[in-house]
């Protein structure tokens, strides 16, 4: 009853999130609770509420200050000079525009923090696209991908840190295994990036790709604005905020919250100015802030009324014991449409434990689990529990129905990808 209950909820959600019928915050919000209602636990659910607020706080006010600091970066001018440069080596070329939005994703991806991933990608690129009449969904689509590859994989990404930790890992032993696929991986979203680019090429109008050319040639693409004191400020500032959040120096809410005082007071010295700031870039944050407060409540309730795990146990049973060797490969298909729907927290915390216990039973390595479970973390960064997805959809400007629309055939393709260089590489097995 449970499982039935809990899959129709998840259908529900992406049915009223896909055809419009309710906006992600209302529908993230009242699905779980009707269907917490239906099976019997209304006097429970203030509880199951509070405790996925609890779960999600800390993300909310992280994310609530990653925007506003990169908003005020953004606002400074501070990639400017990484724009000149991918202009200057695109040489308007889309297909060249394309690949270097990819080789760039994946290299911040490896900070593991999402929104820093995002606001930088989009940042760079966004206003070549623009300037094109490219597709932005392309970027969104291939940074989504990049950062569920990298992030998703790497032991500081925070989705296989969950995974290491409550299996009881050793973090060398359940990496060294994915470096390969991992890498793998990131060639295929190059190579979709590299269709992409052909598709938009054909589509644009040859006269304004060679005008464009010449604008770059000449200077007249180039921000022309100069580099001072400050921006030097804001680049080592930033380079030094992921630094510490690379070596774990602090909680990442901290060091967010410490280096965006450090930025407004450096920046903008009239208190008025600073508060205008504030207020700017709280359309970008206030709306992101809301959606992940909305998958605590989505999160809190399905786990606590139990549905997150009879729908695993529920998928579980029809693996027959005969076949028990690919439960890694089973657990591997399965992280796709439960990454996708799931939040990392229900998914790795509440999923993932009961598909380890159940391979134990076969002599199954539980990292092989681990690592089959970071295969989904391609569409995982494409659905709606994903916070930083809110963050790229703002930056943008798509609505949830239109980027999955774009983006999930490509990420279904490369998720599909990783299982095969998994299995090819001995990271899983069967």
């Amino acid at each position: 009853m449970l499982a039935v209950l809990g899959f129709a909820t998840l259908g529900s959600f992406m049915l009223l999130v896909m055809r419009k019928y309710l906006s992600a915050f209302t529908a993230i919000m009242l699905t779980p609770i009707a269907a917490a209602l239906v099976a019997g636990k209304g006097s429970q659910l203030g509880d199951m509420v509070m405790n996925g607020l609890e779960t999600v706080a800390p993300t909310a006010v992280l994310l609530l200050f990653a925007v506003l600091y990169f908003g005020l970066m953004m606002e400074a001018k501070l990639f400017d000079p990484v724009s000149r440069l991918i202009i200057k080596a695109s040489k308007g070329d889309p297909v060249r525009i394309c690949v270097g939005t990819a080789v760039l994703s994946l290299c911040v991806a490896l900070d593991g923090d999402g929104t820093t991933s995002y606001m930088i990608v989009c940042s760079a690129f966004l206003p070549i696209y623009r300037r094109l009449g490219m597709n932005p969904l392309i970027v969104a689509t291939i940074a989504a991908m990049s950062l569920g590859t990298i992030s998703g994989t790497t032991p500081w990404g925070g989705a296989a840190t969950r995974g290491i930790s409550v299996l009881h890992l050793d973090a060398t032993e359940y990496f060294i295994h994915m470096i390969g696929p991992m890498a793998l991986t990131s060639l295929a979203i190059i190579a979709v990036a590299y269709w992409l680019g052909l598709r938009e090429r054909r589509k644009i109008d040859p006269e304004a790709v060679a005008a464009y050319k010449l604008e770059i040639e000449s200077g007249e693409a180039l921000s022309t604005a100069r580099a001072d004191w400050r921006i030097w400020f804001n680049a080592g500032l930033t380079v030094l905020l992921m630094v510490l959040l690379i070596l774990q120096v602090a909680e990442l809410v901290v060091l967010f919250m410490i280096a965006f005082v450090i930025a407004l007071i450096v920046n903008i010295h009239v208190i008025s100015e600073q508060q205008e700031l504030i207020k700017r870039q709280s359309v970008n944050a206030v709306p992101v802030v809301m959606l992940v407060l909305g998958a605590g409540v989505f999160t809190g309730v399905m786990t606590d009324a139990g549905m997150i795990k009879a729908m695993a146990d529920a998928a579980l049973s029809i693996v027959p014991d005969s076949m028990g060797n690919i439960i890694p490969l089973f657990t591997a298909v399965l992280a796709l449409p439960l990454g996708f729907f799931m939040s990392n927290d229900a998914y790795w915390f509440g999923v993932v434990p009961v598909l380890a216990e159940s391979a134990a039973h076969y002599g199954i390595d539980p990292n092989e689990i681990a690592r089959a479970g970071a295969i989904g973390q391609i569409l995982h960064m494409m659905g709606p529990t994903s916070a930083p997805l809110w963050v790229l959809l703002g930056l943008v400007k798509a609505d949830l129905g239109e980027f999955q629309k774009h983006a999930l055939r490509w990420g279904i393709l490369v998720s599909i990808a990783y299982i095969a260089f998994a299995l090819l590489t001995g990271a899983i097995s069967i």
